[in-house]
């Protein structure tokens, strides 16, 4: 299911041909003339008195920058290069790292990692701060001209100094790759249960799903009993594909409600009936620090909806929503927050974050050596079970799962929260089966 074209919020493209507003009053007028002067002015003093020759062009792109940065963490200014870069990234293929960043407290925060990138490979965690690049502080720099560091030639390395809680900062040299992001990754767990893991919300996330869903439906042969669906570490996405993937678990009640200053900023998704790809099989979804945005959309509506279960630790807490408008004579454009968003109950998670229904934190599973305890078949002189078959046997160890993925890997069994959710749908399946009988 493929929402429709004038649904998307992810990138208006009007052209920002003026800066000033058409509603601009005359007392504005006033004080906004008074302003221009005291910024002509000091243009003026720096072209004239500065060490260095500067154009006109880098100043005007400059004080730009620095106006956007004011505003927010997500609001910035992006160049011709920058901006054909996002377009790129939208797609699901760009060069680099591999991780979503925002800007806090004069450095950078990972919000998380990308699966199987160079940043997942050494160890960058969600919350992780860039405090240098090669050496160059972080706090000279908008998050813009960071991204912009971090990213370059492929198998070239950058020297990144980093932060973590509990740990004195420490280098970390990575060695820039070409990131295709696979959006969607699935097996089938224990012959019954879809597992679905979904990293970033990129133009064809919900076709990728739906597929998903289609071929684990049938390598099960219809025998499905519930979904895992895994949103930690997903930094979001595109707006319309995070409609679109809540709209694959729906088939009614509310999506999300975006607000803004303007009329046209104010919008309403619901979910459109029959285009539940689950089929009303009990869903879990899984989210952590590092799942933001988009993620926070679709964690909020399936909650909300009393679609699934949330599982894991509280998200991300990202609930603006940026415009990215092209500003026309420089092949630019600006991205800019114009709007909150709301789950369907109505409540804003901006820089609250969405608390999942069971609390499970990050844990490795480890098996423990018990010593050897008796039973009561091994007491001397146990009475016989009447009922046992007269051919009963101890019962065979049971046996690796061949199928199973890497032990180092998401939605695994050494994933404890993986784990937690298995357990969660088969003992909803189990009651089922119970209350069946």
């Amino acid at each position: 299911m493929r929402i429709p074209k004038p649904l998307a919020l992810a990138a208006l493209v009007a052209p920002l041909a003026l800066l000033v507003p058409s509603s601009f009053a005359a007392s504005d007028a006033a004080s906004g003339g008074a302003t221009m002067t005291l910024f002509n002015e000091v243009m003026a003093q720096v072209k004239t008195s500065y060490v260095d020759q500067l154009t006109d062009q880098k100043l005007i792109e400059g004080a730009i920058k620095g106006m956007l940065a004011s505003l927010d963490p997500h609001s910035s200014y992006l160049d011709a290069r920058e901006y054909r870069e996002m377009m790129v990234t939208t797609r699901g293929e760009f060069g680099g790292l591999g991780m979503q960043v925002t800007m806090e407290n004069g450095a950078v925060k990972v919000i998380s990692p990308i699966d199987d990138t160079p940043a997942a490979r050494a160890g960058i965690k969600p919350g992780d701060f860039i405090l240098a690049i090669d050496g160059a502080p972080v706090s000279d720099m908008t998050l813009s001209e960071a991204v912009d560091k971090l990213r370059g030639a492929v198998g070239t390395p950058v020297k990144l100094l980093l932060r973590r809680a509990g740990a004195d900062p420490f280098e970390q040299t990575l060695t820039r790759a070409d990131i295709k992001v696979d959006a969607v990754k699935s097996h089938i767990e224990g012959g019954d249960i879809a597992y679905i893991r979904i990293t970033s919300f990129t133009e064809r996330t919900s076709t990728s799903l739906e597929q998903a869903m289609k071929t684990m439906r049938q390598q099960a042969n219809g025998k499905l009993t519930g979904v895992v669906l895994d949103l930690r570490n997903n930094p979001g996405g595109l707006l319309d594909q995070a409609v679109a993937v809540s709209n694959d678990f729906l088939d009614a009640g509310g999506i999300v409600s975006i607000k803004g200053r303007l009329p046209q900023d104010n919008r309403n998704y619901a979910a459109q009936p029959d285009h539940d790809v689950a089929r009303g099989l009990p869903v879990v979804v899984l989210i952590n620090g590092g799942s933001a945005s988009a993620s926070e959309i679709v964690a909020g509506a399936l909650h909300d909806d009393h679609r699934a279960v949330l599982l894991g630790t509280r998200s991300f807490g990202k609930g603006s929503v940026q415009t990215v408008l092209p500003v026309k004579d420089s092949g630019g454009a600006i991205r800019l927050t114009t709007a909150l968003y709301y789950t369907p109950s109505g409540r804003s998670i901006q820089a609250e974050g969405i608390d999942p229904d069971v609390i499970v934190q990050p844990a490795k599973i480890e098996k423990v050596e018990t010593l050897s305890q008796t039973r009561e078949a091994d007491l001397r002189g146990a009475l016989k079970n009447d009922q046992a078959p007269a051919d009963a046997s101890a019962p065979a160890a049971p046996q690796p799962d061949a199928t199973a993925p890497p032990a180092d890997s998401a939605g695994t069994d050494q994933d404890y929260q993986f784990v937690r959710a298995i357990d969660l749908l088969r003992g909803v399946s189990l009651f089922k089966t119970l209350a069946a009988q």
